[in-house]
């Protein structure tokens, strides 16, 4: 392998720069202040894409263990009645992975006097995967050996209404099936034999799970009535198309509407998180190329004398340049390198003791959600490299333009 000077002497800058005569280790402390700029814009940004990622996958699941990925429902907003047969026709489809019928209105529960509260009562004949992985008390059993069929509910809504697990609530609606009103509510009690937790404040409040036929009871609904299906369709399937899919072979009034529609505002709140990346972005860079600006001017300005002494000992105004060119280049590897160890320290920091907390209330979850991928390392690896190459080209061109006389009589 032939020598390179202009490789050499960049490393030798890199790793032992020193200044003039006073404050000799100056010179070298801004060199590795650079470095550092470099590391902790990579280490921001690495963390803001896996956090961004984070979010939206997390809030997608979340959404999506409550409602499925499409649901069929009437365009009425009635009860679909059929459902058996149209149960077996959305089963026959090979898109979709499940199908389970929901009955579902508003009710009143009351536990007292004073403990009373609106909820949307849930009849399912098996509750979501993601509701009995959130329960944080209790059992996801909906059907009891006792003569009271059992009822989940959300933790906030048990705070709201002072009860525990075994505690008996009593349900009252003033719904039929047609989506009118009774004269007389009808009137079912429930115990009490889970609470789930999942963080999405609106849901928790909300939302009640009850046995398929108990909420059918309680809201008037015939045996063969459901207010929708909620249908989750095969891996690589989109769930737009899905639903255009369903509704091909639906008849009116049956309709198929995808999750993303449903629960529209927390899908553009998803997208309003990732909007600002770019803007971090931005300033990331804006930044790490003042600094290696910056820090190779000051170079050169140290080293005006040594730059005057190559010259003189032969060494194009191309060869001076291409020193700098190559420093900035390995100031980018050490910030990329230490930058890229960072993420990965503070990621796993963060999955491991969840060091940056959230307000639930407001972002749907208590700690920020990391998601790390392979192609955001290589591809902010990419880009650091390339803007630091292109930031020490500026003061290369300063360096192959130093007169060699002048140089050397700098001091």
């Amino acid at each position: 392998m032939s020598f390179r000077p202009e490789s050499f002497i960049a490393r030798r800058y890199l790793y032992g720069a020193h200044g003039q005569a006073e404050g000799r280790g100056f010179l070298r402390l801004i060199t590795w202040i650079s470095v550092g700029g470099v590391a902790v814009g990579v280490t921001a940004l690495i963390l803001a894409l896996a956090i961004v990622r984070g979010f939206s996958g997390e809030i997608e699941s979340k959404i999506t263990g409550f409602a499925a990925h499409v649901q069929v429902q009437s365009i009425r907003d009635e009860p679909l009645n059929g459902a058996s047969d149209l149960q077996s026709l959305l089963e026959t489809q090979a898109i979709l992975t499940d199908v389970a019928p929901v009955v579902q209105e508003f009710i009143l529960l009351r536990r007292s006097a004073r403990d009373i509260d609106g909820v949307s009562v849930w009849g399912t004949s098996r509750i979501p995967e993601f509701i009995a992985s959130s329960l944080v008390a209790g059992s996801s059993a909906l059907i009891t050996d006792s003569e009271v069929p059992g009822m989940i509910i959300g933790a906030s809504l048990a705070r709201s209404l002072g009860v525990h697990t075994g505690d008996r609530l009593t349900a009252f609606s003033v719904q039929d099936a047609g989506g009118g009103m009774n004269q007389s509510p009808t009137i079912r009690q429930f115990r009490v034999t889970g609470i789930y937790e999942s963080s999405l404040a609106d849901f928790d409040d909300l939302y009640v799970f009850a046995d398929l036929n108990e909420a059918r009871a309680l809201l008037g609904y015939a045996t063969d009535q459901v207010s929708r299906f909620d249908v989750r369709v095969a891996d690589g399937v989109a769930f737009v198309d899905a639903a255009n899919r369903l509704d091909e072979i639906l008849d009116f009034p049956a309709i198929a509407r995808p999750v993303t529609e449903i629960y529209r505002s927390l899908y553009a709140w998803v997208a309003l998180q990732e909007s600002i990346i770019p803007l971090i972005i931005s300033i990331i860079i804006f930044v790490a190329a003042v600094n290696i600006i910056g820090t190779l001017l000051m170079i050169i300005l140290e080293k005006q004398r040594d730059m005057g002494i190559l010259a003189g000992m032969g060494a194009t105004s191309r060869m001076r340049r291409r020193i700098f060119v190559r420093l900035g280049f390995l100031i980018g590897i050490a910030g990329v390198i230490l930058g890229e160890l960072g993420a990965l320290i503070l990621a796993w920091a963060q999955l491991r003791f969840g060091i940056i907390p959230l307000p639930a209330e407001a972002y749907y979850m208590s700690t920020a959600p990391i998601d790390l991928s392979a192609i955001d390392f290589v591809m902010v690896a990419l880009l650091t490299l390339a803007l630091c190459v292109l930031s020490s080209w500026v003061p290369s061109k300063v360096a192959s333009r130093l007169h060699p006389i002048q140089a050397i009589r700098s001091r």
